[in-house]
């Protein structure tokens, strides 16, 4: 092999499939980036079984190959390399690789190519187009919430559902479940996959376009790939049956509060200062007619109460959450106001914008003497 490319092509390639190289196997062909040149393309791979990411880039290529070089080295070489373009060169008598940029070089050694799981694009009965921006939004608002205890794996993906028209994502930890929904635009069979939340994180740190580009999705029964742009992505899913996110809306509510969403979340934020330590991290929220009376006791620190002005129809309550279960969604809430709606202390809450319909969080409140 002998190639030459630009110094920042190279490193955001390697930056895009640096998540999927294993850090912990028996494997030490895992532990690499493979490197395929041929024509006018360079492609880099890394995979850890549980994801693969590919992504290719523009290089000039005089001899075409394949070489796997120590994913940990070769991502700190090329980030450290003085010049502006880089050239890779490969000896057949060894399995030397040479990295040369304005005075500096390099000499490593490489992997066996032949053993490195190379990454197909899958032939597969069910394909979806959906727009990037589209899809971020989904994950963003959605994926926080899942769990993060691997002794309930089902939890710790997201549910990727395709229903006709429309898509929607859903997460939970089984004490909130954030909803997320949109219009697909086309016709398509019912699908329904778990995706593991790390994969989708990283899907969505990935697609940074500044203009909508399309996704294909292609769907397998247990694993999922994404391709877009100059991407590739396979990942596994995650086996099992998604509770029915339906069922857990309440189909009505006593009380509906509406509320200004910074002034809320900043209160929220100053009042929970004192509640982390505490076993539950827990706020207290007493909606009056025109107020919320926002609470915190912590016995070794203090106090903490702060009012915030609301709109208020239906009965008084005082209820309590997790801190952090109400900050995480307020977070995630872009318009200016947003709609808190209650039935009683113990029944399960929906927090959601004002202007949008299609999002919506159901959170369960913490039992207080």
């Amino acid at each position: 092999m002998k190639i030459s490319c630009t110094k920042d092509s190279l490193n955001h390639a390697i930056q895009t499939v640096q998540k999927a190289i294993a850090t912990k196997t028996p494997m030490p062909i895992l532990t690499g980036i493979y490197v395929s040149a041929s024509d006018t393309k360079l492609e880099l791979q890394a995979t850890n079984y549980e994801i693969g990411i590919s992504c290719t880039i523009d290089a000039i290529v005089e001899e075409p190959g394949n070489i796997v070089l120590s994913g940990r080295y070769f991502q700190e070489i090329i980030r450290k390399l003085p010049g502006d373009t880089i050239e890779i060169s490969s000896s057949s008598e060894d399995r030397t690789i040479k990295i040369t940029s304005n005075q500096a070089q390099f000499n490593l050694l490489s992997l066996p190519a032949e053993e490195f799981p190379v990454l197909h694009k899958p032939t597969s009965d069910t394909v979806l187009t959906v727009k990037d921006n589209i899809l971020r939004e989904l994950i963003k608002k959605t994926v926080f919430a899942c769990a993060n205890d691997e002794s309930k794996p089902i939890f710790t993906g997201g549910l990727l559902e395709i229903n006709q028209h429309n898509i929607t994502m859903a997460a939970t930890n089984t004490h909130r479940i954030a909803i997320k929904k949109d219009f697909l635009g086309h016709n398509i069979n019912i699908v329904k996959m778990i995706i593991p939340a790390k994969i989708l994180n990283e899907l969505a740190r990935i697609m940074i376009s500044d203009i909508p580009m399309d996704v294909t999705i292609y769907y397998q029964k247990n694993h999922v790939s994404f391709s877009f742009d100059n991407v590739y992505i396979l990942s596994r899913l995650i086996e099992g049956n998604f509770p029915d996110y339906n069922k857990v809306i309440p189909p009505n509510f006593a009380t509906t509060i509406t509320i200004k969403t910074n002034d809320f979340m900043d209160a929220v934020e100053r009042v929970s200062l004192l509640a982390r330590d505490t076993d539950y991290n827990i706020i207290k929220l007493a909606f009056n007619n025109d107020c919320v009376i926002i609470t915190s006791n912590n016995p070794d620190i203090g106090k903490a109460c702060e009012t915030v002005p609301i709109t208020m129809q239906g009965n008084e309550i005082e209820i309590a959450f997790n801190a952090k279960y109400v900050t995480d969604i307020l977070k995630n809430i872009t318009s200016d106001k947003l709609i808190f709606s209650l039935n009683t202390p113990l029944s399960p809450a929906s927090i959601r914008p004002t202007d949008d319909e299609t999002y919506n969080y159901i959170i369960t409140p913490v039992r207080i003497n």
